[in-house]
């Protein structure tokens, strides 16, 4: 199912997505919807709805440095001993269709095409071996990150306002199929940039929800964004930077394709 959050112009709710319609659910939240069963709601045109950020209030676990590349602060990751992570806000992320907001204090903004876990099933100290037991879905994240504040604080330079993107819905685990044959890919003006299969990944997602679960018990809903893979700006040769006008796409198969342009 492709689970998504939307608005016909008044209040946000939930729906699923069936061929170019999307049916109502009555889901106050992603867990909700996608234990819910009743999917007798009114229904929509797919194009006289807006999408919105589909889990508006998921903790977002983003992990680092998880796939071969040049590191965009200078030299190479190779394979780390243990897994990064840190914290993103919401309020750093938009919507599918939504314009990215320039930093305004740095020319170093960058783009980062991520897949991303939609934890189905909460859990506490979760067993590598029953780790994708736990997992309802994915989603497609833009991992936004100002280069420069990033050198100093990893945190600020990852939680500008409305400097990532998350969607364009949650697609559930059944459809999904094996993680590891999924693409990546991004494009930037319709230039291809970033092109890796997840299976690429150092720490792969029975990993990360093991590493995490041992820290706090994960909950249904929870976003575990995975790691970006080669070809950011920062890594180009020179550095490409986002500029107002540009138009990114994030797109991993199974899932669908994430647009927004840069405001």
């Amino acid at each position: 199912m492709k689970l998504l959050r939307f608005s016909t112009g008044g209040a946000a709710r939930y729906g699923l997505l069936e061929g170019a319609e999307v049916v109502a659910l009555p889901a106050e939240t992603m867990a909700e919807a996608m234990a819910c069963t009743d999917a007798n709601g009114p229904r929509y045109r797919l194009s006289a709805i807006t999408l919105l950020n589909p889990l508006p209030a998921a903790r977002l676990f983003c992990i680092g440095l998880n796939y071969p590349k040049p590191h965009p602060l200078g030299g190479e990751v190779k394979g780390p001993a243990n897994i990064s992570y840190f914290l993103k806000h919401q309020a750093a992320l938009v919507g599918p269709g939504q314009a990215l907001r320039l930093p305004g204090v740095s020319e170093q903004f960058d783009y980062e095409c991520e897949l991303a876990v939609v934890i189905g099933r909460g859990g506490h100290r979760i067993a590598e071996a029953d780790a994708l037991d736990h997992v309802g879905g994915y989603t497609i994240l833009n991992d936004g990150s100002v280069r420069d504040w990033q050198a100093h604080s990893v945190t600020a330079g990852k939680n500008f306002f409305e400097s990532g993107s998350i969607g364009p819905w949650v697609v559930t685990a059944d459809e999904v199929g094996d993680w590891r044959d999924l693409t990546l890919c991004a494009r930037l003006n319709g230039k291809v940039v970033q092109d890796s299969k997840a299976g690429a990944m150092f720490f792969g997602i029975p990993a990360l929800i093991a590493y995490l679960s041992a820290i706090t018990p994960l909950l249904p809903g929870d976003v575990i964004a995975t790691g970006s893979p080669e070809g950011t700006g920062a890594t180009q040769k020179p550095p490409r930077f986002l500029r107002s006008g540009d138009a990114l796409e994030f797109e991993v198969d199974a899932i669908g394709v994430l647009r927004n342009a840069v405001g």
